[in-house]
């Protein structure tokens, strides 16, 4: 056509040349572009052009890399820092507070966060105990503390100067294994209290602990435990800290010192006076009027509730319904707990609640965060967990010269892969950890997989594959999977106590494993109903699924695949008759010796045990019939 000018091709029109500097933005991890261009205060499909011409097709609500949103910035002259969610979530609302009413105002004393820490059995889940006039350790294998647990206290004692008053603990497992649980424990809290037995004196772990505390920067109190035994000492614990340069109050010393006895109950309202007194010197406040932030206790996958995590509420209001992130997921509280299984609406600053509504298991220690935008959330998650994909996916995949010689260099060494479930995410964190830390020169220690909840068929086939054993800390194989297990002849080592799992790998892998007791299993029944009979107990009315259940057998007691106790048969009737043994498919009262909390729906396993000679070859369980 005659006098046309075609129009200019759609990149002629955005210069390739950056702007000059001269301003700086901040930006929160995974903006979306739509956001980044408010941020920079151009059209969004100015940056959409940019990104075209390096090959990125993007819509508005496409979230950016960090680097590449930094880029996009420098171009339209701004230079970006990067941020957390997070921290941009607490500069707008700090800012929203300063705005109306100032930063201080609105913030009321809060409840202090007191981290119970000391040497393996020295008392400390007992002192809880006493404290709260519950009984913690009891359901503890072997008496020991596996998991972080969260109580809120009140001061009853109406002649204390503190009545009325209340404090957060936190337990945290005394074993070496969990020092890593424990540095966590310290960072959520204000006050330590290192407990110390009086008939025992200060041990390796008991330095551990006031090393995390100090570290942490967080006040110390040491309570002096079991001074009514014969044999206790408490001014030898005294002068063993003092000697290290923790030197009491009463010895001119600046720490507070109070000897205790959790069995007698002795000076416990003592000592949580001395807590708030010290608590009061950190002048401790949160304001209950802001979203609210917090971190992660501990988290478990749990079959009629889904994904569930112990939140410590740490600032603001955490009210049902509201929106969170939490590390790389996110969700809605559609149902919180206290410490005490009691369902609960609102959670005030400095409170423990157990949270149902998370759409994946978070990792204990991540940030909690209250949202608005539901929206907003799941980009973020989403956004976090591809970035956490492609860091493993590189981790695994990346070959360097370095890695190459180092495979040359151990061409010869065994390696021991291991496939851990567990029934709580910390745990299994920590477990992973530790297991890999034993690896020495002739033997190498891999995690293929770890996870939470019942062992599987798919752990089954990868361990088949990869000539993997399975250990299941406090879970059991599903049944399918245990049988896969025996076909692909699959060894599967159960525990419940994690400093006897460490010691089993280790005598493993020196060809030094103690003669162990192999199971055979018998047969599993359900509880249809259970039945209180006077003088005897709780007697659980069964029908039996599979197998036979024999008179004196041993059994395990499963609940959601979780086992939850392990003993022995005490009775076994048919109708009103003793038997010896009750077949597949017919219906039997069963009673399980020293236990009574049965529920409807629980399962019942029977098997025997037989003694074996063990030693591992390569990765695997060879077993030789003594």
């Amino acid at each position: 056509m005659k006098g046309f000018t075609p129009p200019p091709r759609f990149s002629s029109q955005v210069s390739n040349e950056p702007l000059p500097i001269t301003r700086s933005i901040t930006i929160t991890e995974g903006i979306s572009v739509k956001d980044l261009a408010e941020k920079l205060e151009v059209r969004a499909k100015e940056i959409i052009a940019r990104l075209l011409q390096r090959g990125v097709f993007a819509t508005v609500n496409q979230t950016l890399d960090a680097e590449l949103a930094k880029d996009m910035a420098r171009l339209f002259g701004a230079e970006a820092d990067v941020i957390s969610f997070e921290e941009q979530m607490s500069k707008d609302t700090e800012a929203g507070i300063a705005t109306t009413e100032g930063l201080d105002a609105g913030a009321v004393v809060r409840p202090p966060v007191v981290t119970i820490m000391g040497h393996v059995d020295h008392g400390k889940t007992s002192l809880l105990d006493a404290i709260r006039e519950t009984n913690v350790a009891g359901g503890e294998a072997g008496g020991i503390t596996q998991h972080i647990g969260a109580y809120k206290v009140r001061i009853t004692k109406e002649d204390s100067p503190a009545f009325g008053r209340e404090i957060v603990f936190l337990d945290t497992p005394g074993h070496e294994a969990f020092t890593r649980m424990r540095a966590r424990g310290a960072k959520v809290t204000d006050i330590v209290v290192i407990v110390v037995a009086a008939d025992d004196g200060v041990m390796p772990q008991t330095l551990e602990a006031i090393d995390h505390a100090v570290a942490a920067d967080v006040p110390l109190i040491f309570a002096v435990n079991k001074i009514d035994k014969a044999g206790a000492m408490p001014d030898r614990v005294k002068k063993q800290l003092g000697d290290r340069g923790y030197l009491p109050e009463a010895w001119g010393g600046k720490y507070v010192f109070v000897d205790v006895s959790a069995k007698q109950k002795t000076n416990l309202n003592l000592l949580m006076e001395m807590i708030c007194l010290v608590a009061d010197l950190q002048e401790l406040k949160a304001s209950p009027d802001r979203p609210a932030t917090g971190a992660v206790l501990e988290a478990k996958l749990d079959r009629g509730r889904g994904a569930v995590a112990t939140v410590l509420i740490e600032n603001g209001t955490l009210r049902a319904g509201d929106t969170f992130i939490v590390g790389n997921t996110f969700g809605k509280v559609r149902a919180m707990f206290d410490d005490r299984g009691k369902a609960v609406e609102i959670a005030l600053p400095s409170t423990p609640v157990e949270i149902i509504g998370l759409e994946g298991i978070p990792e204990a220690g991540d940030t909690f965060t209250v949202v608005a935008d539901r929206d907003k959330a799941k980009n973020i998650a989403g956004y976090r967990e591809q970035k956490a994909r492609e860091a493993q996916l590189a981790k695994s995949s990346r070959v360097t010269l370095e890695g190459l010689a180092e495979q040359i260099k151990t061409a010869g060494m065994k390696e021991l892969a291991i496939i851990l479930k567990g029934d709580v995410q910390g745990s299994v964190e920590v477990l992973a950890d530790s297991l890999q830390r034993l690896s020495n020169e002739q033997v190498k220690v891999r995690v293929l997989r770890s996870g939470v909840g019942a062992i599987t068929e798919s752990d089954v086939l990868l361990a088949s594959a990869s000539n993997a054993i399975i250990i299941g800390f406090s879970v059991r194989p599903e049944r399918k999977a245990q049988e896969l297990a025996e076909q692909e002849n699959v060894e599967i080592r159960l525990h419940s106590i994690i400093y006897e799992l460490q010691d089993e790998i280790r005598k493993a892998m020196v060809g030094l494993l103690d003669p162990v007791f192999k199971e055979t299993y018998l047969g599993r029944a359900e509880v249809r109903d259970t039945f209180r009979v006077p003088k005897v107990g709780t007697i659980a009315g069964c029908y039996v699924l599979d197998g036979t259940i024999k008179r004196d057998a041993e059994v395990r007691l499963l609940r959601d695949n979780v086992q939850v106790f392990k003993g022995r048969v005490s009775s076994l009737r048919r109708f009103k008759d003793d038997v010896s043994e009750v077949r597949n498919g017919m219906e039997c009262g069963i009673g399980i010796a020293g236990y009574g909390d049965v529920k409807i729906g629980d399962v019942i396993e029977a098997f025997s045990v037989q003694k074996f000679a063990g030693e591992l070859i390569g990765a695997k369980q060879q077993l030789v019939h003594q």
